[in-house]
């Protein structure tokens, strides 16, 4: 079985699991050599990860892998939260994340170029509106985006978070971190 299948099945079973657990699956994706194949899992809520999230995802993502047995050599699985600049893969992202900063790179020249950073202003259509600090607006075709990822403002993720806290101070609630990580696993096959 090719990495093309066997991260479209991984992808699978993942989305199936997160759903399970009430969380979002990010991205899925198959990297390193064929012989030697890494699973990335990708995957958030909205008050955000925590390592249990990551380990049962990685146990029960593991644990069916084994079971399919699709994977006839070693492989290495794995789970973590998206991180701060986290890719955008899919319409729902670019909703989600409009009025954010970020990095956008284009299979083709759109205005005469390829690398975008800016604003993400929404979705019109099957095109994101982005405002790039350069050269001002341009329409990306989802179809056209190869890479993009959220681009991090550190004083507006303050500004955020003294937002949340002071929200949750209102509420009488104390705030507390949630911190992610990645729990990987080895399999060999027989």
């Amino acid at each position: 079985m090719g990495q093309g299948s066997i991260g479209e099945r991984v992808r699978e079973i993942a989305e199936r699991i997160c759903t399970d657990h009430g969380l979002e699956l990010v991205h899925a994706e198959v990297a390193g050599p064929e012989g030697k194949p890494i699973l990335r899992i990708f995957i958030d809520k909205p008050e955000g990860v925590t390592h249990e999230n990551c380990s049962a995802v990685s146990l029960h993502v593991g644990t069916t892998l084994d079971v399919e047995d699709f994977i006839h050599s070693p492989y290495t699985l794995e789970v973590s939260s998206p991180g701060l600049e986290r890719g955008l893969y899919k319409r729902a992202d670019y909703e989600r994340f409009a009025g954010r900063e970020a990095k956008v790179k284009t299979r083709v020249a759109i205005n005469g170029q390829r690398n975008f950073r800016g604003r993400i202003e929404g979705i019109e259509g099957e095109q994101v509106i982005f405002e790039d600090k350069t050269s001002g607006r341009a329409l990306l075709p989802l179809a056209a985006i190869i890479k993009a990822n959220l681009e991090i403002d550190v004083e507006e993720e303050f500004r955020r978070a003294k937002e949340r806290e002071m929200a949750a101070g209102a509420d009488g609630r104390s705030s507390s971190s949630s911190s992610s990580s990645s729990s990987g696993r080895s399999h060999k096959h027989n």
